[in-house]
């Protein structure tokens, strides 16, 4: 896969994070890495890692803190997402697989509500 392939796949991967951005803070926006928090959490007294894309060199990571706090967000997954897991909460793609990122992008949705209705956001 080339290195354009990478960029793509990141800017899609991004797109899932930024609508967040106005309600959390975005800790790092670079080429190949975007990242977001939350604001100061009194209850784990420091702010708390929303998510991030992340070009690495064999793939592209997205990673959604919501799903490590709270495993039921993953209880609907589909089999073919739950395969793009490494990890609690890091899912890794090689390729833009369109019916994979519209699920992704549901289930960060649900993960910011979540947050939001915990009282983290």
């Amino acid at each position: 896969m080339s290195e354009s392939d990478f960029s793509m796949l990141f800017d899609r991967l991004k797109a899932l994070l930024a609508p967040y951005a106005p309600s959390l803070n975005v800790t790092d926006d670079q080429p190949g890495k975007y990242s977001l928090e939350t604001g100061y959490s009194e209850k784990w007294k420091k702010p708390l890692f929303f998510g991030s894309a992340v070009v690495q060199k064999n793939y592209v990571s997205f990673y959604l803190m919501p799903v490590y706090m709270y495993p039921d967000l993953l209880e609907g997954v589909s089999p073919a997402l739950k395969k793009r897991m490494q990890g609690k909460s890091c899912f890794n793609f090689k390729q833009v697989d369109e019916a994979l990122l519209a699920e992704l992008k549901t289930l960060t949705s649900q993960g910011f509500s979540r947050f939001q209705r915990e009282g983290l956001i």
